[in-house]
C-alpha cells in the first residue's frame, strides 16, 4: 500500500515516514499543499495523511481538489479540533480526523481500518456502450481510455447509467444528485451534461445519453 504524507512539520513527517515504512507501507512525503497535490495527481496512492495548516495551499483546499478526481481515503492530522472545523474537514471530503498530538498506534489502527474497508469492497462496474464506470475506484473509461471527471460529473453520469433505459427528469436529477429539494434552476444540469459528453467523446454515439426535449435525459445502449 502506498501512502502520501503532506505535512510541513519535518519532525512529524519523518516520524510518520519511519513508523509506516517499518509497518511495510510505501511512503512519500511532501511539505506543502501545492507539491503534495501535484504528486498525488502524478502517482497512485492508496491513502493520504493530510495536515490542515500547510504553505502554498492549505489542507482543506488540497482535500477538495483530491475529491474532484479521486475517492482515495484522506485522514486529516491537525491541531484544529473545534466541532465546526471537524465538520468543515469532513464536508471537504475527509474520511477521518485525528487531533495532534496523536498516538501512532491509534493512527496505525485507523489506517488499517480504511484499508480493510477498501479490500472488502468488490469492484462495481457499470457500462454504457463503450463507456465503463468503476464505482469503487471512481474511474471512467471511454473506449478503454481513462477520462477524468469532476465529482459532480461522475455522480451525474453514474446516476444516469444506473437508471439506464429510464427517462430521468431534470427535477429528479436535481433532487437525487444535487440533493436540492426546492425551486432551483435545473439548467445547470445541461452545462454538466455538455462537459460529460465532450470528455467521453459521445459524438460517436449521441444516443448513449439522449436528451428528451423539455423533460430530461435517458442513458441507453
Amino acid at each position: 500500500m502506498n501512502i502520501l504524507i503532506i505535512e510541513d512539520e519535518l519532525g512529524i513527517s519523518n516520524f510518520l515516514e519511519q513508523g509506516l515504512q517499518e509497518e511495510g507501507y510505501r511512503v512519500s512525503c511532501m511539505s506543502n499543499g501545492k507539491d503534495g497535490l501535484e504528486l498525488f495527481q502524478k502517482e497512485k496512492f492508496d491513502l493520504v495523511l493530510l495536515d490542515w495548516m500547510l504553505p502554498k495551499m492549505n489542507g482543506l483546499e488540497v482535500c477538495k481538489k483530491i475529491r474532484e478526481i479521486s475517492q482515495t481515503p484522506i485522514l486529516f492530522l491537525t491541531a484544529k479540533d473545534t466541532v465546526q472545523e471537524t465538520i468543515e474537514g469532513l464536508k471537504a471530503g475527509a474520511n477521518d480526523y485525528i487531533k495532534k498530538p496523536f498516538s501512532f498506534d491509534e493512527l496505525l489502527e485507523r489506517i488499517k481500518i480504511h484499508f480493510r474497508s477498501q479490500n472488502k469492497s468488490q469492484d462495481a462496474t457499470l457500462t454504457l456502450g463503450f463507456v465503463e464506470i468503476n464505482i469503487n475506484k471512481h474511474t471512467v473509461l471511454s473506449e478503454g481510455n481513462e477520462v477524468v471527471l469532476t465529482q459532480r460529473e461522475f455522480e451525474l453520469l453514474t446516476y444516469l447509467v444506473k437508471n439506464k433505459g429510464n427517462v430521468c427528469t431534470r427535477m429528479q436529477i436535481i433532487q437525487d444528485v444535487w440533493d436540492i429539494h426546492f425551486d432551483y434552476d435545473t439548467g445547470v444540469i445541461d452545462v454538466f451534461m455538455n462537459a460529460i459528453r465532450k470528455k467521453l467523446n459521445l459524438n460517436k454515439n449521441i444516443d448513449l445519453i439522449k436528451t428528451i426535449r423539455g423533460v430530461g435525459y435517458i442513458a441507453q445502449d
